[in-house]
């Protein structure tokens, strides 16, 4: 198949190796992908921030980039982004694009378009779920991540209690609350580390920075990994170094 990969602007310029990994995964999977060059942000900022003419301007010229060359799908390791695309932006403007309905979050189309639930990689120790909100809440994307993670060598699992809860960041949230921002983000570390796990795995690159540098401020030995980078095989550090 020929899929084209949505790379969100933080993932580009924090995390890029989130972005190399799920190009690796895909092309392991057998597919043909490619980077369309020129993309930008999805518009979520302005659009949280309630401006949606800058947002709508910011997602049009997104989307027309992502459609070059036709992509049979297009794949973010970003739930967040694509559930702005896909669900919110067309809910709050009545906006809408071909591409949307060929837009998906990486775990999304594996398990649920693909129907692979063994994706291959390998991690020598235990993990525990972080579900970000964006893809638990607008995308319904839980499971499928258990699934893949479930099939990875030498890899065990364990379920952090509460499960689902918010990290705290939610963008500009964390800027106008931080103080909330980073009181959520503590609950959810305690959680983390209650479990006994080695890492904290993610669909979420945005949650994955929150956490991560909470986990860093208190020195803790937990790292903080995309699923992708599990996956594909390079996990052996943090996903923030």
């Amino acid at each position: 198949m020929r899929v084209a990969l949505f790379i969100p602007c933080f993932v580009d310029q924090l995390v890029p190796q989130v972005g190399l990994a799920t190009a690796r995964l895909l092309r392991r999977l057998g597919h043909d992908v490619t980077y369309p060059v020129g993309q930008t942000c999805c518009g979520q900022p302005a659009l949280n921030a309630g401006a949606v003419p800058d947002a709508t301007a910011l997602a049009r010229r997104q989307l027309d980039v992502l459609a070059r060359g036709d992509p049979e799908a297009v794949i973010a390791p970003s739930g967040s982004c694509v559930a702005n695309l896909r669900k919110v932006w067309p809910h709050r403007t009545g906006e809408r694009h071909p591409l949307l309905d060929r837009l998906y979050e990486l775990t999304e189309f594996v398990t649920g378009v693909l129907g692979v639930t063994d994706a291959g990689g390998a991690f020598a120790g235990t993990v525990t779920v972080h579900d970000g909100c964006h893809p638990l809440r607008e995308l319904g994307v839980r499971d499928g991540p258990r699934r893949l993670l479930d099939a990875v060598s030498g890899l065990r699992r364990v379920e952090m209690s509460p499960a689902g809860e918010c990290c705290g960041f939610g963008g500009t949230f964390a800027v106008k609350f931080a103080e909330v921002s980073a009181g959520m983000g503590g609950r959810r570390v305690r959680a983390i580390e209650a479990t006994g796990a080695d890492a904290v795995v993610s669909t979420e690159p945005s949650c994955l920075m929150q956490i991560d540098g909470l986990l860093r401020r208190k020195k803790s030995r937990v790292r903080a990994l995309h699923i992708a980078e599990v996956l594909a095989g390079s996990s052996s550090g943090s996903a923030h170094e």
